[in-house]
């Protein structure tokens, strides 16, 4: 079973190539895929004809207990056959149906097989959790094929539409299958069914969220208003997706669940009363309409409605007549949509006003049509007759519930006649369309399913064999699947629905203004634009009352809520630790009381450089909080980033006004106060309520030992970065990438990667003619914006600054420091260096863009990651090199180093990005302006 995904996903991976090669011919190598997945169904055919199971199970994610558990039983392999067959006929049929030069193709047919593979994911998955990520993935695929014509609204809205009511659906299911999970202690449906059930209103909860994602997934009332709508969608689309496959996934669900959750309060009355009510809603909504294609549509939202029905009601013989109905609607309703397919490519139109006569263009395919009407019918010998029948006979005992079903029938009749009269009928007064020769690759997709509903009704003795076991999980089936029962009340019913369904059909002249007048005061899609209509203006009235563009207020809203609802619970939870030290050392509360000095200071400061200073001391204080609690590599990172995070705040501030604005005012500024002091004392209680709260032993622990052990080196804090939590560190890289990223692309005006800036060549022949110029920028700036004192110091330490840099680097392993010190360090040497020397001599200290630095400490990061599976350990696993160099002596080398180099880096290329776009960048565009110069380092370069 897993190869046949991993082939289904190699095959979408390679269809973009295949179709640059061979345009819409593709898609028959792509066939291959669905077909290899039925073939291998037919292969397993002895394994579950006996009630067996085919299992695979994978290690997946050990941690959580989830592992990759497949299974195949009777249901799952009748869901394989249709999703691989139909899914091969489809593909073929699409060859020709996209002209080799459509637009989208390699999307389209690349995304129809990873549908197909999401598919088998979905009916595979023995884990509910495995399961819900097949139904998610079809979720998204289907989004993409429905909105497969993107220029067109109706495609995206029909899109969006599909994509909002099965998530929706899909994420309560996912609640459900939790709720189901942590009960019983285990994910695997096989072994969930033999744990005793929870009692009382939490199973009636999770059955009913399980039971809206079916509902939602098979467009029965009230989530109905997607399918039509998607009919939007290619034709091999619709054919695929709404007629055998994805919405077969709601079916698939109830069926599985039904041997179990059957008894269950609410499910029969839900699935029952539901799934008739669409039957009936459908198959009156298909009589009304005049496009084939959405006829077709609103046939399959009352089929559905039928399937739901009778699979969901957990009685053997409905399960054995729901499983016969399933493989039934599969083959007519796919065979109907390919049907439509071909016309609307050779006549130009679906509408049936406007078609006549096609019976005579191409008789195969009235032959087609006819026998996959006939069996949408219920007209024997076909196998929809079959199944239809068993459904009756399940139901006698149930006079209400079958009614309905009669009543259902009767109208399927009726519109299976209308789409025959409005596709083949002679109407006077048409003209008649002369489309060119139907190709045998698309006439044979329905032409096969076609015959296959038409020779599966005389072998329904071989279904039963086949389908039988199934049923048997509900208990000892009565009925049988047979072409003739004899003489049974089925048998009148089935009668009885093919009369009156041919009268309604007869007597659609004078039936025609009730028709007309019969229909819900608000339609299904009427009702989802009016919910969504409302949502979105609901979300523009509380955008508008909310986003005020107030920084303050946005925050306050945001703490506030912090206070109240986290804190509120706080007051109520416990346990609290009844003894609290308050201090370790008399220094500490010193620390504290500077720390929060500054903190209230900071609030009531009227200037900015005051209220960041203020502000930067907290941040020093918090580091000398790490000193005194023995933290020496926390405290030696925080001062390296509130340094940092001080140089940026100049270098913004210098484009601000000097001071604050008049407001807040000073009342505002005592509920500033409040709600920062409110916010400490709830951040410092949920502290130390968890501390308290903590059971298991604390993970950390085992650190030290790792360290040394697995780690070979004595920093915790660096080999917890670089090796125990790597792939936190890898995911934080990529996160400042991103950050550097976002902060040159909102000052750059011009592109990152022009040529970097040059010294004016005046300054050039000034510092070439002998004079001593201590950096080569220097001159470059305004005589009173330089200072001879800090350039010749920078000349002198800079160097020194970067091999302390790297030093760092080297010795984080086993000592304070690693790649982001050392990181830090070298970009606050590239600071004061742009301070002193303006942004020429920034150019001269860093003549690579920050761009390349970037990428290259992500890509040696990520390299080393790679290298050790190369090597044959895990991801990111660190190894030790033992050496002995001449001159040297014993070495040893952490290969994790490599790792700290791409941190190093990527820190390195931050810091510089961050200088030439709110540095370098404005200072540029300080001097294209002409603005006063207030900055700390604006250069005179560009003047006259």
């Amino acid at each position: 079973m897993l190869v046949l995904l991993v082939l289904h996903l190699a095959a979408a991976l390679a269809a973009p190539l295949l179709v640059r090669w061979w345009g819409s011919s593709a898609c028959y190598p792509l066939a291959l895929a669905p077909a290899a997945a039925f073939c291998w169904a037919v292969a397993r055919t002895p394994d579950v004809a006996d009630g067996g199971a085919v299992v695979e199970t994978y290690p997946w994610i050990q941690q959580l207990g989830l592992d990759i558990a497949l299974r195949l039983t009777t249901l799952s392999w009748l869901m394989t056959l249709l999703i691989g067959g139909v899914g091969a006929l489809v593909l073929v049929y699409s060859a020709r149906y996209f002209s080799t030069g459509s637009t989208g193709m390699a999307q389209f047919a690349g995304v129809l097989v990873a549908f197909a593979g999401a598919m088998l994911v979905l009916v595979f998955a023995d884990d509910l959790l495995l399961l819900y990520v097949g139904w998610e993935l079809t979720t998204i695929f289907s989004y993409l094929l429905i909105g497969h014509s993107t220029e067109r609204r109706s495609s995206r809205w029909a899109a969006a539409q599909a994509l909002t009511v099965t998530t929706l659906g899909g994420l309560a299911m996912l609640v459900g299958f939790i709720m189901l999970g942590e009960h019983a202690g285990t994910y695997r449906w096989s072994e969930i069914t033999s744990h005793a059930l929870p009692g009382g209103g939490y199973l009636v909860g999770a059955v009913l969220l399980i039971l809206t994602g079916a509902l939602s997934k098979s467009a029965v009332l009230p989530f109905n208003s997607w399918l039509p709508v998607a009919m939007a969608a290619p034709t091999p689309v619709s054919a695929y997706l709404h007629a055998a496959a994805m919405v077969k996934g709601g079916v698939y669900l109830v069926g599985l669940l039904a041997p179990v959750l059957a008894t269950v309060g609410p499910w029969r009355p839900v699935v029952q009363v539901a799934g008739v009510a669409t039957m009936l809603v459908g198959g009156w909504a298909a009589l009304r309409q005049t496009d084939l294609k959405l006829l077709l549509a609103y046939g399959t939202v009352s089929q559905l409605g039928l399937l739901i029905a009778v699979t969901g009601s957990g009685t053997p013989d409905a399960a054995l007549a729901g499983v016969a109905m399933l493989l039934a609607h599969a083959l007519f309703k796919a065979a109907l949509f390919l049907v439509v397919g071909i016309i609307d490519h050779g006549a130009g139109t679906r509408d049936l006003r406007e078609l006549t006569g096609l019976r005579r263009w191409s008789r195969p395919l009235f032959v087609v049509a006819v026998l996959a009407a006939a069996s949408m019918a219920g007209v024997p010998p076909l196998v929809g007759f079959v199944s239809k029948e068993a459904v009756f006979a399940a139901f006698t005992d149930q006079p209400v519930l079958l009614t309905g079903l009669v009543a259902g029938t009767v109208l399927t009749v009726a519109y299976s006649a209308r789409f025959l009269w409005g596709a083949f009928a002679d109407r006077p007064g048409v003209e008649p369309v002369r489309p060119g020769r139907v190709a045998a690759s698309m006439l044979v997709p329905p032409a096969v399913l076609a015959g296959t509903g038409l020779l599966a009704g005389p072998a329904a003795s071989v279904l039963d064999d086949l389908l039988r076991p199934y049923a048997d999980l509900l208990g000892g089936v009565h009925a049988h699947l047979a072409l003739w029962s004899g003489p049974t009340p089925a048998l009148g019913l089935s009668v009885v629905a093919l009369v009156g369904g041919g009268l309604l059909f007869a007597l659609r002249g004078p039936f025609a203004p009730v028709l007309a007048r019969l229909r819900a005061p608000v339609g299904g899609n009427q009702g989802y634009e009016w919910i969504v209509g409302r949502f979105d203006r609901l979300a523009i009235e509380v955008t508008g009352a909310t986003q005020r563009g107030s920084l303050p207020q946005y925050l306050g809203v945001i703490l506030v809520s912090l206070v109240l609802v986290p804190g509120t619970a706080m007051l109520f939870a416990g346990p609290w630790r009844a003894r609290l030290p308050l201090w370790d050392s008399p220094l500490q509360p010193v620390v504290v009381v500077v720390i929060a000095v500054a903190a209230v200071l900071a609030v009531g400061a009227r200037r900015r450089l005051t209220a960041m200073l203020l502000v930067g001391m907290t941040g020093y204080g918090t580091a000398m909080l790490f000193v005194l609690h023995g933290a020496p590599d926390l405290a030696l990172t925080q001062f390296l980033v509130e340094t940092a995070t001080i140089a940026v705040f100049v270098l913004v501030l210098r484009r601000l006004p000097e001071r604050f604005s008049a407001r807040p005012l000073r009342r505002t500024r005592w509920v500033r106060r409040l709600i920062g002091v409110a916010v400490g004392v709830v951040a410092a209680g949920l502290a130390l309520m968890a501390a308290g709260a903590r059971r298991a032993p604390n993970i950390s622990a085992v650190f030290p030992d790792l360290s040394v052990i697995h780690g070979y080196g004595r920093n915790v804090v660096n080999v917890t970065l670089v090796d125990i939590r790597a792939w936190d560190t890898m995911g934080e890289l990529a996160v400042l990438v991103v950050a550097a990223t976002g902060v040159a692309s909102l000052i750059f005006e011009r592109s990152r990667t022009g040529p970097r800036p040059r010294r004016p060549e005046s300054d050039q022949r000034l510092s070439e003619s002998g004079r001593s110029v201590w950096l080569r920028g220097g001159p470059t700036l305004y005589e009173e914006r330089r200072s001879i004192v800090l350039e010749v110091v920078i000349r002198l330490i800079f160097h020194t600054v970067v091999l302390f840099s790297l030093f760092l680097l080297f010795s984080g392993h086993n000592a304070p420091g690693g790649g982001f010190a050392g990181g830090l360090v070298a970009g606050l040497a590239l600071v004061v260096r742009y301070l002193a020397g303006g942004r020429y001599e920034l150019t001269e200290a860093a003549p690579i863009g920050a761009g390349p630095i970037l990428g290259a400490g992500l890509a040696v990061s990520a390299g080393s990651g790679v290298v050790a599976l190369l090597a044959g350990g895990a991801v990111l696993e660190s190894a030790r090199l033992d050496q002995t160099l001449p001159l040297v002596g014993d070495t040893h080398l952490v290969t994790s180093l490599f790792f700290d180099i791409g941190v190093y880096l990527v820190v390195i290329g931050l810091v510089l990005d961050i200088l030439r776009s709110l540095g370098a960048e404005v200072d540029r565009h300080i001097e294209a302006t002409g603005e006063a110069t207030g900055g700390l380092a604006v250069d005179k370069g560009d003047r006259p």
